[in-house]
């Protein structure tokens, strides 16, 4: 058989949205792996606009102010399809198809207790039992991993569903998840203190310390380049 070189291809590496949900234990990462990469990624910066500002209120901002970090965002499409597991007999799929992927997409979305507490709250609710404490419901904190060089703190902003194929007992088989995230800086964090937090903004700084890097690189490796569009 001829060598086809495949053995040295690299490694395909698959994203993933990565939720950290506070448990008894310390931290629980709900990790949700993308089954396909989606063909494309849209990424938005909005940097803060000095001239935005009502001026006849304040003292001028001078053009060059940035006082915030841009606000940051990512578009992007998952498929999540059960036909391959349904023809390898899996029994998972032949039973709810993919509606369990759907079902940890969309906790991403509400605020939680924990995999373990929803369990026990929603059991409570169904019963009649709600808890006697009033609490103030907050999401967890979601990493979107994008490979080694980009893991940020993100929240979901918007969440649509396309279901396209379903079984006979209309779980869906086949369905496309259209995703909005906004990435969490860490000035939204300086409230909280706690591990989640902690692990939120140490992801933000390594990925932006890998940007910094990057751009040093791109302008040690121009320099003729950039001088070249240098008048003086």
């Amino acid at each position: 058989m001829s060598d086809t070189g495949l053995r040295r291809s690299p490694k395909f590496e698959k994203g993933a949205l990565v939720q950290l949900v506070k448990g008894l234990m310390g931290v629980v990462p709900n990790v949700i792996p993308f089954q396909y990469n989606p063909e494309k990624l849209s990424h938005t910066l909005t940097p803060w606009n000095p001239f935005e500002v009502d001026q006849t209120q304040r003292g001028a901002q001078a053009p060059t102010v940035q006082p915030f970090n841009p606000k940051e965002s990512f578009n992007l499409t998952l498929e999540i399809d059960a036909t391959n597991d349904l023809e390898d007999d899996n029994p998972v799929a032949k039973r709810i198809g993919v509606a369990d992927r759907l079902a940890a997409l969309k906790k991403l979305t509400l605020a939680s207790e924990g995999l373990v507490g929803d369990l026990v709250s929603s059991a409570r609710t169904l019963v009649g039992k709600a808890a006697m404490n009033a609490v103030r419901p907050t999401v967890p904190v979601v990493l979107f991993v994008w490979g080694s060089g980009r893991i940020l703190p993100v929240r979901v902003t918007s969440f649509s569903v396309e279901e396209t194929l379903f079984s006979p007992l209309l779980h869906p088989i086949q369905a496309t998840v259209t995703l909005g995230l906004e990435v969490l800086t860490p000035d939204v964090f300086k409230c909280q203190k706690d591990i989640t937090a902690d692990i939120a903004v140490a992801a933000y700084n390594f990925t932006k310390l890998q940007e910094d890097t990057l751009a040093a690189a791109h302008i040690a490796n121009n320099p003729d380049a950039i001088r070249g569009l240098l008048p003086f």
